[in-house]
């Protein structure tokens, strides 16, 4: 976990107009207080904050939280927010089980070498993508996007934009 949190470290956040930036605003303030008051209830119950964890404004620093439990919002809500939680696991199958243990689904990410990993995850992670070493929001616009669970409805992309804006109309003739 080291050199994940040197990495973390090095993103500036600020202007997103600005090249240097990595992270910009949150939507608004509003949001940045909910992330606030959702890392600092995890911690008064027992998290800890490995980086990060302030917030100015609507910028909130990337932060990076361990020793969560599952039941802590940071876990079990859409963080929507430069937040992550990191836990230990004893094998892959553990791993996997753990996001399922969710009511979302959107993207996950597994980052991996070992190849039985990546179709493990596949087949059974209960989510509307699979992104391998790489951050869950990758998207395509020509791929199916979206999630499952309580994480939305339908797919995003080119061909479910056009079914989306497509009325279609049905003509039965009985000519006899």
């Amino acid at each position: 976990m080291p050199k994940f949190l040197d990495e973390v470290k090095t993103l500036k956040i600020g202007d997103p107009l600005s090249e240097e930036t990595r992270l910009g605003p949150m939507i608004d303030e509003q949001s940045a207080q909910r992330i606030e008051s959702w890392v600092n209830e995890a911690v008064k119950e027992g998290a800890v904050i490995a980086c990060g964890g302030r917030r100015r404004g609507t910028l909130y620093e990337p932060t990076v939280i361990t020793k969560t439990t599952p039941q802590m919002k940071v876990n079990t809500n859409e963080l929507f927010a430069p937040a992550a939680t990191v836990s230990k696991y004893d094998t892959f199958e553990e791993a996997v089980k753990r996001i399922n243990d969710s009511s979302y689904g959107l993207q996950a990410s597994v980052f991996t070498n070992n190849i039985r990993h990546v179709f493990y995850a596949y087949e059974h992670l209960e989510v509307g993508g699979v992104i391998v070493n790489d951050v869950p929001s990758f998207r395509a616009d020509n791929m199916p996007y979206g999630g499952v669970k309580d994480s939305g409805i339908g797919r995003e992309g080119v061909r479910y934009a056009m079914e989306e804006m497509t009325e279609p109309k049905l003509l039965v003739l009985n000519l006899t």
